[in-house]
């Protein structure tokens, strides 16, 4: 995937304000600290369009990223920082469960996780709402650059376990630092969202 273009189209919190329905969008999902702006950054190969933050729980609005004029990147609210109110966590869900459930030109959702630990509890409760899901998934396994090249297969292992996958399939190293992974994640993302892309 060569990236020509890449800006934050608008940020929404509810329907009303999502840009309109004409591009194939594939979201990201994943905790607060998990590196989805690193991940969107890396991927498009641009260092500051999608913000980072030492603050996780920063984002609190959709974010969406419009690539090449042609799909979008949609950066959804991180769950699990322990520092937000239950009432706002609340809240976030409700923004993600909306969009999720209605987006008609939702193509692709991109769990993204921690590799270096194990998938927490609301990991493991996003990725069987998304089994729930009419939409395709594919988990991505963030900072693996961390992690010895010998424990790797372990680290798979260890999600498949947690998360009672049949196999190892659907999980995708993937490091914002090296661009690990990159090539496998657009390979998905082009079979799956952009199939009636040039």
């Amino acid at each position: 995937m060569h990236v020509h273009t890449a800006e934050i189209t608008t940020s929404a919190v509810d329907p009303n304000s999502y840009p309109e329905a004409t591009l194939p969008e594939i979201a990201l999902a994943g905790r607060s600290n998990v590196g989805k702006s690193s991940f969107i950054n890396k991927m498009i190969q641009r260092s500051g369009l999608a913000r980072t933050s030492g603050q996780p729980g920063k984002t609190q609005t959709l974010n969406f990223y419009t690539i090449n004029e042609a799909f979008r990147f949609v950066d959804v609210p991180g769950y699990g920082y322990a520092r937000v109110s239950k009432t706002s966590r609340e809240k976030w869900f409700g923004m993600i469960q909306q969009y999720l459930e209605t987006r008609e030109n939702l193509e692709l959702l991109l769990l993204l996780m921690d590799a270096r630990h194990e998938p927490t509890q609301l990991d493991q409760e996003m990725y069987a709402y998304a089994e729930t899901l009419d939409i395709p998934y594919a988990i991505i396994l963030t900072k693996v650059d961390k992690i010895k090249k010998s424990q790797l297969n372990k680290h798979l292992s260890m999600y498949k376990k947690a998360l009672n996958l049949p196999t190892t399939d659907a999980l995708f190293m993937f490091s914002s630092q090296t661009g690990e992974g990159a090539e496998d994640v657009w390979d998905v993302i082009e079979s799956i969202a952009l199939t009636d892309e040039e």
